[in-house]
């Protein structure tokens, strides 16, 4: 389910997934946030997630970066907006013009006012050299309060239409949260 719209928290999600605690259980969340879980617990607080509501976070960005480390030194064309820079420290990626990349990096869109058509471009060059395109968020779209957002999972989805080779991970891929290579359909 649901536990919040990006600004703030479903009371009765996260009362039922304390209740679900208090009864024995387990309760995993999992996000595509493509950012490693350390910030993640703070950033729920300042949502109103409770912390009695949950006892362990895995994020997409967790997810990835294996697959991102494992390309060091890249090059790396990245896309993706600032305030994702945990998801890229301490992996050794090089980053470069698309014409000097190895793989595409991509967060996210790089500002929120962004669509998917704004990288069209940037897509045919990367197919053109066969680039691969590491996907550290599935979503297509992302509710924030009422404003729906354009994710890295739009692009991917963009990339792989081209016939490009993507990389991603998160949920729902049916290797339940692991990385997959993916191909979209529909």
């Amino acid at each position: 389910g649901v536990i919040h719209n990006g600004r703030t928290a479903f009371p009765a999600a996260c009362d039922a997934l304390a209740r679900l605690r208090e009864a024995g259980k387990h309760v995993v969340l999992l996000t595509n946030i493509p950012k490693p879980r350390g910030p993640i617990p703070a950033q729920m607080q300042r949502l109103g997630v409770r912390r009695d509501a949950w006892d362990v976070i895995v994020t997409s960005g967790d997810a990835i970066r294996a697959e991102l480390a494992a390309r060091a030194p890249g090059p790396m064309f990245k896309i993706g907006p600032e305030h994702d820079h945990t998801l890229w420290e301490g992996l050794g990626l090089a980053q470069s013009a698309l014409s000097e990349a190895t793989f595409i990096g991509i967060s996210g869109l790089n500002s929120d006012e962004e669509t998917p058509e704004d990288y069209a471009d940037i897509l045919q060059q990367a197919r053109a050299r066969d680039l691969e395109l590491l996907s550290a968020n599935p979503d297509i779209v992302v509710r924030y309060g009422d404003k729906l957002i354009w994710c890295a999972g739009a692009i991917a989805r963009d990339y792989a239409a081209l016939g490009g080779r993507v990389v991603m991970a998160g949920k729902p891929l049916a290797s339940s949260g692991r990385v997959a290579k993916v191909a979209f359909t529909g």
